[in-house]
C-alpha cells in the first residue's frame, strides 16, 4: 500500500473561497461618486414617472371604455413612451458625459444647473418660452365649471404640456380648481369666461388630443360651449408661482459619497 497523503487543511481550504467571494461581490458595486449619486437619483426620477403613469392607466377601468376611449387611452400611453424614451436616453447622454473625461465634476455642476432651470419651469418659479398652443374655452351659458377646466389641464398633460397657465395663473403641482358665482376659481383667483389656457409643448400633439373623441371638446360642445385650438411656434408664459417655504419639511442630509471600508 502506498503512502496516504496528508488530509487537506480545511481551514485553509475554505478561507480561499470566502476571500475570492469577498472580492468579487465588490466587483458588482461601483464607486460612490457624485457622478454616480446624480445619474442614480434621475434614473429614480425616471422610475417614479413610469409607475406613476403604471398606477394612472390602471386606476382608468379600462374594461368599462368604449373604443374611442379605449383608443384615446392608447394614443396617451404611446406619447408618454416617446417622451420617457427621450428621457431616458437623456439620462444615458448623462451618464456617458459623467463618466468620461477628468472634468466629470465641472460636468456634474453644469448638469446640477441645467436641472436647477428645468425644476424651476416645473415649479413654476422661472417664466417660460417656447412652441404650444392656444386653448380658448367660450361658455355663452355659464355651464362650464371647474371640472371640465381642470379635464383639459390634465388631457394637455397627458399630450405632453411642460408648462402650463390659465388665465393670469401659473399651473402647479398644488394648483386647484374651484366654481364661483362668476364662473372657476384657480386657486383663489376668480375667472370669468372665455377661459384662455397657455401650454408649452408639441402644438401638433397638442391640438390632436384636444380632439380625441370623448374628450373636453366633445364634453364642451355638450354645454353647449366651444373649443378653439391655436398652434403656435412661439409662445410666452409669463406667469410666476410665489411659493410659501415649507413649514415642517426640511431637506434630508446628503449621504456620504465615500466608500465604505
Amino acid at each position: 500500500m502506498g503512502a496516504s497523503s496528508p488530509p487537506p487543511d480545511r481551514d485553509r481550504g475554505s478561507a480561499g473561497p470566502r476571500i475570492a467571494g469577498r472580492r468579487i461581490a465588490g466587483i458588482g458595486w461601483p464607486l460612490a461618486t457624485k457622478a454616480n449619486v446624480l445619474v442614480l437619483t434621475l434614473a429614480l426620477l425616471l422610475g417614479f414617472a413610469i409607475s406613476a403613469q403604471v398606477r394612472q392607466t390602471r386606476t382608468q377601468g379600462l374594461e368599462t371604455l368604449r373604443e374611442d376611449e379605449l383608443l384615446g387611452v392608447l394614443d396617451t400611453v404611446t406619447q408618454e413612451g416617446v417622451r420617457l424614451g427621450a428621457e431616458l436616453r437623456d439620462l444615458e447622454r448623462t451618464r456617458d458625459r459623467l463618466a468620461s473625461g477628468a472634468d466629470s465634476e465641472l460636468e456634474a455642476i453644469d448638469i446640477a444647473r441645467e436641472r436647477a432651470d428645468t425644476l424651476g419651469l416645473l415649479a413654476g418659479s422661472k417664466a417660460a418660452t417656447g412652441p404650444g398652443v392656444r386653448l380658448t374655452i367660450a361658455d355663452p351659458d355659464g355651464r362650464v365649471g371647474a371640472t371640465v377646466i381642470l379635464d383639459a389641464i390634465e388631457e394637455l398633460r397627458d399630450a405632453g404640456a411642460e408648462v402650463l397657465q390659465v388665465g393670469p395663473q401659473r399651473v402647479v403641482m398644488g394648483t386647484f380648481f374651484s366654481d364661483s358665482d362668476a364662473g372657476v376659481s384657480v386657486s383663489g383667483t376668480a375667472l370669468s369666461p372665455p377661459y384662455v389656457i397657455l401650454a408649452i409643448g408639441d402644438p401638433a400633439t397638442m391640438a390632436s388630443a384636444m380632439g380625441i373623441p370623448g374628450g373636453v371638446s366633445e364634453s364642451v360642445r355638450g354645454l353647449r360651449g366651444e373649443v378653439t385650438v391655436e398652434q403656435l411656434d412661439s409662445l410666452d408664459i409669463t406667469a410666476i408661482h410665489r411659493s410659501d417655504p415649507p413649514r415642517f419639511a426640511t431637506p434630508a442630509p446628503t449621504p456620504d459619497p465615500s466608500p465604505t471600508s
